[in-house]
């Protein structure tokens, strides 16, 4: 959080490690090392207007810079809603007042709270997992039963560095619950289907 205050919003470059997926890391930008990477937001927002999701899931805010980045994608499709949790309450506080400030925030509702907690009603059509990463398995199976077949499953933090989300992702490809595409970021990110009722 020190790090995002420092920075005031400016575009700094990626400082993740090289992998053999991405060994360029610097050609990517970040606002800070917790929120995805400037590119990945870019990423987010199109895959929003592109899916028209009525109902995106995120988990992890941290300062809800991804959150709002997917609300302005519903905003420009004119419908929908995000629902978004952090568990650290002085994070959340902090997310609440970027999300408050933003214009956005009719298209957002922030929890705080655990995602193996939160109780959501209805149809996913977008979920992207970004909390803690030991835990992203454990999330996205919960959600499973409720993501639209044709929806879509992003897992942030999914390099062959940070190995914890790449790993969970693989093998819930392996199980059959999920068909996996590994995308080569600076820090790795899983975009997913699941398997079960996709025509």
């Amino acid at each position: 959080m020190l790090q995002a205050e420092r920075a005031q919003g400016a575009l700094l470059p990626e400082y993740h490690r090289p992998t053999p997926e991405c060994p360029n890391p610097r050609l990517w930008s970040m606002y800070d090392s917790m929120t995805a990477e400037a590119e990945v937001l870019e990423f987010l927002l199109c895959l929003v207007t592109t899916l028209k999701p009525a109902l995106i899931v995120e988990t992890g805010s941290f300062l809800g810079i991804s959150t709002l980045w997917m609300a302005q994608g519903l905003k420009r499709n004119g419908f929908g809603r995000i629902i978004s949790c952090e568990y650290d309450p002085i994070v959340f506080a902090k997310a609440q007042e970027k999300i408050a400030a933003s214009g956005l925030q009719e298209w957002i509702e922030l929890r705080n709270e655990s995602s193996l907690e939160m109780a959501v009603e209805g149809r996913i059509d977008l979920l992207f997992s970004d909390s803690d990463m030991p835990i992203r398995r454990q999330e996205v199976t919960r959600f499973l039963p409720q993501i639209n077949p044709h929806g879509v499953i992003l897992m942030h933090d999914a390099s062959s560095h940070l190995k914890t989300v790449r790993e969970a992702a693989l093998a819930m490809e392996q199980d059959g619950l999920l068909s996996v595409v590994l995308l080569p970021t600076p820090r790795g990110l899983v975009l997913a289907q699941k398997r079960e009722g996709r025509a």
